[in-house]
């Protein structure tokens, strides 16, 4: 490779170089290429998808096509003023029969006062608007604007995707790079989906190109910087992943669960966190079935609180497998449930008098406490006495399953409703 071809083209990045210049050249997302002209041409778009899967280079294709004037926003650094300059100018060229079509790349950054200023124009058509997310739109959008958009979700991009945009900058380079087969395969796992960060890696890996060595797949990740995972802690892959990790742990499946910590673990979450969702998943979807999940995990939680990362780590897998493994039941959390409607439903009544302590004369005057059936002076400790309010019927809120422990709970609750129905 020339020296000239570096002097005259390394200032761009090659990942701009490559951008695709009609719709044909586009890869990897088959959702937008399914799309008519009609949607192409028309309407305002949300373009919803992780880093490097297309959303700007799509953009820039559907301006081209729709041949409106094209503006671009970054909501990161832009303001309200810069939309309203951009606007005003639109309503300009909009009044000589010329819409416009403005990108806004991560408006998921824009608050809602900068969202609703985006409303009228987009309302009266002056504006055609693609915004670019990384984060979800249904938490990172208002209402009032998703509901003049279409939102499409882009996915990462396939290894045959991948393939694809290597080849074309192979052949834009004019080079091959410098790698065996198991290299290459490894070079487009590594990029994790994410077009962009594939070509950044073929630029580092084409410097070498000229002194003849090749990389097999263990010197490749010596040569590149690790790609780091696609997460963001506040955002969407912290749920996803939180919630994939809990489904896992639901469904019994240790493996998944495992997988899904070690991929949070991996991208930086904090520890204490998962901790927490799991010490709630040990009361929401197992409680009583095994009452020593609650215990377990807790002491998991303690023992990382005292060793930290990462010593303390294997305490959370421990607890993770525990959970996983453990017969499952969601009676309590369904009891909890049960419990707040009907005290929602049934208001401020009273508890019954003879369950109210008569602490003064008066009280007691008054009939409080009297009736109370002190149960341990009852036969088994039961008595049976009424503990609902006098206006309230009696409900049967915890519903045990068969199930581990709670076969035992179960069995003691039909044992004391048998004895209740005698009294």
């Amino acid at each position: 490779m020339s020296n000239l071809f570096y002097q005259t083209h390394q200032a761009i990045p090659l990942a701009e170089r490559l951008r695709p210049q009609k719709i044909e050249d586009f890869v990897g997302q088959p959702v937008l290429l399914s799309l008519d002209d009609a949607s192409l041409k028309t309407g305002s778009l949300i373009l919803w998808g992780p880093p490097g899967t297309g959303k700007t280079t799509f953009a820039h294709l559907i301006g081209a096509m729709a041949g409106d004037h094209f503006d671009v926003l970054s909501a990161v650094l832009d303001g309200v003023g810069d939309v309203r300059r951009i606007f005003k100018a639109a309503e300009e060229r909009f009044a000589t029969g010329q819409t416009t079509l403005v990108f806004i790349d991560e408006i998921h950054r824009f608050n809602k006062a900068q969202q609703d200023a985006l409303l009228p124009a987009i309302e009266k058509g002056i504006v055609r608007l693609i915004g670019a997310t990384t984060e979800n739109p249904s938490f990172a959008l208002n209402a009032a604007l998703l509901s003049r958009v279409q939102v499409l979700t882009l996915g990462l991009l396939s290894h045959e995707a991948l393939s694809a945009i290597l080849a074309r900058a192979e052949n834009l380079l004019d080079i091959t790079l410098p790698l065996d087969d198991e290299a290459r395969d490894a070079l487009l796992a590594m990029a994790d989906g994410d077009g962009r960060y594939l070509l950044n890696m073929v630029e580092k890996i084409a410097t070498r190109q000229q002194d003849g060595q090749i990389l097999d797949a263990k010197t490749l990740p010596l040569f590149l910087s690790k790609k780091s995972l696609n997460y963001d802690k506040s955002g969407d892959q912290h749920y996803n992943l939180i919630s994939a990790l809990h489904k896992s742990l639901r469904a019994s499946d240790c493996d998944a669960a495992l997988y899904w910590f070690a991929r949070m673990m991996s991208a930086g979450e904090d520890p204490r966190y998962i901790a927490r969702r799991l010490l709630r998943f040990a009361s929401e979807d197992i409680g009583l079935a095994d009452p020593q999940a609650l215990s377990q995990t807790l002491d998991a939680w303690q023992s990382y609180e005292r060793l930290g990362s990462p010593e303390g780590d294997l305490a959370l897998v421990q607890a993770v497998i525990y959970l996983a493994t453990a017969p499952k039941s969601n009676a309590v959390y369904v009891a909890s449930k049960a419990a707040l409607q009907m005290a929602q439903t049934t208001g401020a009544v009273p508890p019954p008098n003879h369950l109210i302590n008569a602490a003064t004369k008066m009280m007691k005057d008054m009939g409080f406490g009297k009736g109370y059936a002190y149960d341990h002076d009852s036969k088994d400790g039961f008595s049976g006495q009424n503990c609902f309010p006098d206006e309230v019927p009696r409900t049967r809120l915890y519903e045990p399953k068969e199930i581990g422990f709670e076969r035992e709970v179960s069995k003691r609750l039909a044992y004391w409703q048998k004895r209740r129905d005698k009294t």
